[in-house]
């Protein structure tokens, strides 16, 4: 069984990609609540987690909110929770589901296929400093 942090959201993202890392220090700056914990895709966690929600690792280049017990989102829908659960202003990013699932996930996916080209990529995950270090699993 895994073991993680009670009450915690957990965005697996990739832990190569510059957009993804930025996306991550975005999400930590503004995570006024502290609900969110970070594990990088390629990560040993990251593969455990994978495989207990039944998500096939080779087929995934999307962030996923995991939800322990309840859900998990990803692609455009695990963005718009987030947005939702950062609250303040982010939380009218939620504006966002009135388009549907099927087309704001064609718009991540072009992002997505693209993101390493535009953003670049790095040789391995980020090492969190010592005061972040406890946002990472």
């Amino acid at each position: 069984m895994l073991n993680l942090p009670p009450n915690k959201k957990i965005i697996l993202f990739d832990g190569v990609c510059n957009l993804c890392d930025s996306a991550v220090q975005f999400v930590i700056q503004h995570d006024k609540k502290d609900v969110f914990r970070f594990v990088a895709l390629q990560s040993e966690l990251g593969q455990e987690i994978l495989k207990h929600i039944g998500i096939n690792s080779q087929n995934i280049d999307s962030i996923i909110l995991y939800e322990p017990g309840v859900a998990y989102y990803y692609k455009s829908q695990a963005a718009l929770q987030i947005a939702k659960n950062l609250g303040g202003i982010w939380h009218f990013g939620t504006v966002f589901r009135i388009i549907p699932t099927s087309i704001s996930n064609q718009v991540y996916d072009y992002v997505a296929k693209n993101r390493y080209k535009w953003y670049g990529k790095k040789e391995s995950c980020m090492i969190p400093t010592p005061e972040l270090k406890s946002k990472f699993l």
